[in-house]
């Protein structure tokens, strides 16, 4: 009886304790170089470019181009990732990375928990990341956003004039709004609204008109305090419309109060805000680095402190009494438990 129970409670319980995502696709190795990077989005102003701090790793494709991210590793709560391919010189690559630029790169957005299976096939025409299959019904979220912003692209550039401008303004912050709202998905709605109130666009002006009457910003703050409350999502949303809401209709000075204080207490918030949020980066990188070294044994632990300080195999059997075969075996342990294939990746991974 006491066994039947154990096998029951395997069935029921056993995968929820090894969630597993598992993202797969193809690239073209003809184009690009044959590593995909796949990174987590913390920031939503950080969507565009490439950020070294946000890659979470990468992996190599194989002859037909075809690349596989598994693990237990990602949150459990719907979080904004990205994959990208670029074509930068590996001397350069790092530092291109960490500069937010490659000249030549591709890139998808999408929204994922660590329950998810998704695929990203290679359309009819060999192009890649136009498309994704996935059993989250939210993960294409971005994809639908942007096709929306094509059209929205072609009917601004049909007329330029300052009257197609203004209609277009009216029409088509509404109609995004309304298009995200129907998503049912506020990590979507941040997509849209870092594009309309991004301050390079030509219509920022219109975004803060429509700040101070439009209830549409304040109902996106409810929808993500219920479904993502305490994340750093709503967290820097929260931040942002205070202060754009502050800058759309500042108080006349009429009013004896000095609102340069104000302003300085939005700042210091702001700067808080920035501190908590490297705070909490660094903590949960250390949590990372706990939860991945326990998944090792001692003498493991041992030789992955050791390939941290750039210990050769010769070296660890010598400071460990072992012999270099043994220690193979044990750093082949390492890597596959820590998904990583390399000495480069495992110090990534535990970087800084």
């Amino acid at each position: 009886m006491r066994n039947l129970y154990y096998i029951l409670s395997f069935f029921l319980f056993g995968n929820l304790a090894t969630a597993q995502h598992s993202f797969k696709g193809y690239i073209d190795n003809d184009r690009w170089q044959n590593e995909v990077y796949l990174s987590v989005i913390e920031d939503y102003r950080t969507l565009e470019g490439i950020n070294d701090e946000q890659i979470i790793t990468k992996v190599s494709t194989g002859p037909d181009g075809f690349f596989q991210f598994t693990g237990n590793q990602l949150d459990s709560a719907h979080k904004i990732y990205k994959l990208h391919v670029d074509n930068c010189t590996s001397f350069n690559q790092g530092s291109n990375h960490f500069e937010g630029h490659c000249s030549d790169s591709n890139d998808i957005l999408f929204i994922a928990k660590n329950t998810d299976t998704i695929t990203f096939p290679l359309s009819f025409d060999a192009q890649m990341f136009c498309d994704i299959v996935s059993t989250n019904p939210r993960t294409a979220a971005f994809i639908k956003v942007d096709s929306l912003k094509e059209v929205m692209k072609f009917a601004y550039s049909e007329f330029r004039s300052k009257a197609s401008r203004d209609l277009n303004n009216k029409k088509w912050f509404k109609t995004l709004q309304d298009f995200g709202e129907a998503l049912d998905e506020p990590l979507a709605e941040l997509y849209i609204y870092a594009f309309l109130s991004d301050r390079g666009n030509q219509f920022h002006d219109y975004y803060l008109e429509d700040l101070k009457a439009n209830s549409y910003y304040d109902r996106l703050l409810e929808r993500l305090q219920d479904q993502y409350p305490n994340t750093s999502y709503t967290k820097q949303y929260e931040a942002e419309l205070t202060s754009d809401k502050f800058i759309a209709s500042p108080l006349k000075e009429s009013s004896g109060f000095n609102w340069i204080y104000v302003g300085i207490v939005v700042l210091i918030i702001s700067l808080l805000f920035n501190f908590w949020f490297l705070i909490s980066a660094k903590k949960r990188k250390a949590k990372q680095h706990t939860q991945a070294k326990e998944q090792l044994t001692k003498q493991e632990q041992n030789v992955l402190d050791l390939l941290l300080d750039n210990k050769t195999n010769k070296d660890i059997a010598d400071a460990l009494f072992v012999s270099v075969s043994t220690v193979k075996t044990h750093v082949n342990n390492v890597y596959k438990k820590l998904n990583v294939n390399s000495r480069d990746e495992l110090k990534s991974l535990f970087s800084n």
